[in-house]
């Protein structure tokens, strides 16, 4: 049976009212992580800067997400550094591990075709992990860059202990969420079998291992040629179990996902897959993304 399939019919129905922040929903046990993937879009380290620039309050009020998220491990995309990071998690509660691509030099406008206003600022992958959690550093994936100093690494921990978790935090090239006739698409395929390569690495070392974060592209569309590349070799699970995307109305589709192999399969909790939906209106969102989370027992 396909993973997909197969998770889906363990699931529990998840409503709106059942996945909302403000839900009082089953405590996590202390033989369990919550683990997490959110795209904080365009995140900078001060105020007023970049595509999506902040005040303190906006910053203050992702803080106040982010504790009611109440994620032990938070793989994040679009963070300008540590110091940006540090204003959503803070240092007192939060290790971060963010990429370590350079910088690449260049300044864009923001908007697709702007000849002015406000520039891009450094788009970065990496984790918030809440102290206590042990952790240990490996190498990044740099080859997710392909020698482009625009792509971004991908950022890899293994969460320690008695039974470890390998977590690789992406975000890949964006344009191509489905098909192959973009102008984004080759791009984004090669991008594809460098994530292959490190399953099959993981697979050989037969290690447990989680792929999170902004894929960019619609893995639960049927027969997506992405997703079925991915799992040539290994049989993965993609966490939503065919759930569909509540973050903005006109996006069903989600194109942030955990995606697990099936060491880590059988240690995620049936029914904990969540779609933290802010409680507010979609304009008010302080993020054009939505963050997803699962449960997983140590």
């Amino acid at each position: 049976m396909h993973a997909r399939i197969a998770l889906a019919l363990l699931m529990s129905a998840c409503s709106v009212a059942a996945c909302s922040p403000r839900d009082a929903r089953v405590p996590k046990s202390a033989q369990e992580l919550k683990i997490a993937s959110w795209n904080l879009e365009h995140l900078a380290e001060q105020d007023g800067l970049g595509c999506r620039p902040r005040t303190e309050a906006d910053y203050a009020a992702l803080r106040n997400y982010a504790k009611r998220l109440d994620a032990d491990v938070i793989a994040f995309q679009e963070v300008e550094s540590a110091v940006a990071a540090a204003r959503v998690f803070p240092s007192t509660e939060y290790s971060i591990v963010i990429s370590g691509r350079p910088a690449s030099g260049r300044q864009h406008f923001c908007g697709r075709d702007a000849t002015d206003g406000p520039l891009i600022r450094e788009q970065k992958a990496g984790f918030a992990i809440r102290h206590g959690v042990e952790f240990k550093r490996n190498a990044d994936l740099a080859a997710l860059g392909l020698d482009n100093a625009d792509l971004r690494w991908g950022v890899d921990i293994t969460l320690q202990g008695e039974h470890p978790l390998r977590l690789l935090a992406v975000h890949l090239k964006s344009g191509c969420s489905a098909g192959s006739d973009r102008e984004a698409c080759p791009v984004l395929f090669e991008q594809v079998p460098v994530l292959d390569q490190w399953i099959n690495a993981r697979e050989r070392a037969g290690e447990a291992f989680a792929i999170l974060g902004d894929f960019n592209r619609r893995l639960a569309l049927p027969e997506d040629s992405v997703w079925k590349a991915l799992e040539e070799d290994v049989d993965l699970t993609d966490a939503s179990g065919g759930e569909p995307a509540r973050c903005q109305e006109r996006y069903p589709d989600f194109i942030d996902h955990i995606v697990l192999d099936p060491r880590a399969a059988s240690r995620f909790v049936a029914g904990s897959f969540e779609q933290f939906d802010y409680g507010v209106s979609e304009a008010e969102h302080p993020s054009d993304h939505c963050p997803i989370a699962i449960r997983v027992g140590q």
